[in-house]
């Protein structure tokens, strides 16, 4: 977004966390306050709850939400996905991603400043810490040029102690989602020798959790993150990001008191830099929108605050398209925008739709090629190979029960009593007088019971004799 002719748009050349030497611009992000912080605060302290509780919560006996790619077992609310159900759980994943590029063209990189693992990480655990310790931009900036004394080194012992210990706890809480608590907590009180490698794991990936907020913290939002990047061909002009109204805001300056006319030729905008100040990444929103920018919304609150303290109206920065600062005109639905909430919706609809309809077993009963049909007396015989997963949390006593024809069924082999998440593969006789076929090829239907429960349906096919001869 540019504003006018003369406006300067080298900083687009170049990140706001390197310098011009290539040296890394290290951030003292001022704490935000305001009520879209306020907003933000209880979001991500929900998101954190989540986090180390849910682990804990068990349905059925089962854990609410696991993610084991070592067993390739999978439950999402309560609903245990096995490497049979591979596909839905590709559909989920393919819905999440289309769910966020869908959701960025519209809303924009809100996920980012609200949602993000990262940022959640970064601005609400581990930035208070700093901020307890160090003090505000301006203490810390006086605490990293001062000389290695006794203040000092305590102060950053102490930080760094503690940054490890959060990124030991958000590490276990994040592995208890794929090896579940219970093994966690295993590798905590028995580490060695019983769950060395675990246990090393689990201090290897707590290295990068505070390397990475400790040191690299903004960086990954600007250099690692595919989704920043993404962020220029997944926008336009319609697209709701954070915005500065540059038609309100230009000229920016302050004009000395008393001089009205000097006054009524400037913008809104007094030029404070306190949208500047409270970036966490460090750029000036006033320049458009920036690959940098995650929509953290601190900016909106710090000029909102300025707004009022000088009598202006607030929302000179605000979630705006870029359109409507063009037009002046407030946000509006538009027929994209309802379009894709619409699919947004659809999409959310259709994998719960999918996850609470899929069945509690598995099963295929497929007729034998290998052994042809036979007649004994006035009875045809065919042989089925069975196969049927258990799909639930509990162990199942089935029972197959004709639906669509007279006959006797017999199993060999495999019994139907199957515990959980395994198969079994029974063979199956069918019995069926020859009177009530009356084709060559018919089609057999079959009830799949548990507990006196209808749970499955299943088709095959049936090979008599011909009818003809």
């Amino acid at each position: 977004m540019k504003l006018d002719e003369s406006h300067d748009v080298t900083f687009r050349d170049t990140l706001s966390t390197i310098d011009d030497k290539g040296k890394r611009n290290w951030v003292f992000a001022k704490k935000p306050k305001g009520k879209i912080y306020n907003y933000r605060k209880l979001f991500a302290y929900s998101l954190l709850a989540f986090l180390f509780i849910v682990p804990f919560i068990k349905l059925n006996g089962e854990p609410f939400l696991l993610f084991n790619v070592i067993e390739r077992k999978f439950i999402i609310f309560g609903v245990i996905f096995w490497p049979q159900d591979s596909f839905l759980f590709y559909l989920m994943m393919l819905s999440f991603i289309l769910f966020i590029v869908l959701f960025t063209v519209v809303y924009g990189r809100l996920f980012c400043g609200w949602a993000c693992p990262q940022t959640v990480f970064l601005e609400f655990v581990f930035r208070p810490v700093e901020w307890l310790i160090d003090g505000n931009p301006a203490k810390q900036k006086k605490l990293k040029a001062q000389v290695w004394n006794l203040e000092k080194i305590f102060k950053r012992l102490l930080k760094h102690i503690l940054f490890w210990v959060l990124s030991f706890l958000i590490v276990s809480a994040l592995l208890s989602f794929i090896l579940g608590a219970e093994n966690v907590i295993n590798f905590l009180k028995h580490p060695f020798p019983e769950h060395k490698s675990g246990f090393i794991a689990l201090i290897i990936f707590t290295s990068a959790f505070y390397f990475i907020y400790s040191w690299f913290r903004e960086q990954v939002c600007s250099i690692m993150c595919p989704y920043g990047r993404l962020q220029s061909v997944l926008i336009d002009p319609n697209t709701i990001v954070v915005s500065y109204d540059y038609l309100r805001g230009e000229p920016r300056g302050t004009a000395k008191k008393g001089d009205t006319e000097a006054a009524e030729k400037l913008g809104d905008c007094i030029d404070c830099k306190q949208c500047v100040h409270v970036c966490p990444t460090n750029i000036d929103i006033r320049n458009g929108t920036q690959l940098e920018c995650v929509n953290c919304t601190a900016c909106i609150d710090a000029c909102n605050a300025t707004m009022t303290r000088i009598g202006k109206p607030k929302g000179l920065i605000r979630f705006a398209s870029e359109n409507g600062i063009k037009t002046g005109k407030d946000f509006k639905l538009t027929p994209r925008n309802i379009a894709y909430t619409v699919v947004l919706t659809g999409i959310v609809i259709f994998f719960l739709t999918m996850l609470l309809t899929r069945p509690a077993v598995e099963a295929n009963i497929i007729r034998d090629r290998n052994i042809l049909p036979q007649i004994q007396i006035d009875t045809i015989v065919n042989v089925y190979n069975v196969k049927i997963l258990n799909k639930t949390h509990k162990d199942l006593n089935l029972i197959i029960k004709p639906q669509n024809f007279k006959g006797n069924l017999k199993f060999f082999g495999d019994n139907l009593n199957i515990k959980s998440g395994k198969k079994t593969e029974p063979k199956m006789i069918i019995y069926i007088p020859k009177s009530e076929l009356k084709n060559k090829n018919s089609i057999l239907k079959f009830g799949i019971y548990s507990d006196g429960k209808l749970i499955e349906k299943v088709e095959s096919n049936f090979v008599g004799p011909d009818i003809n001869n």
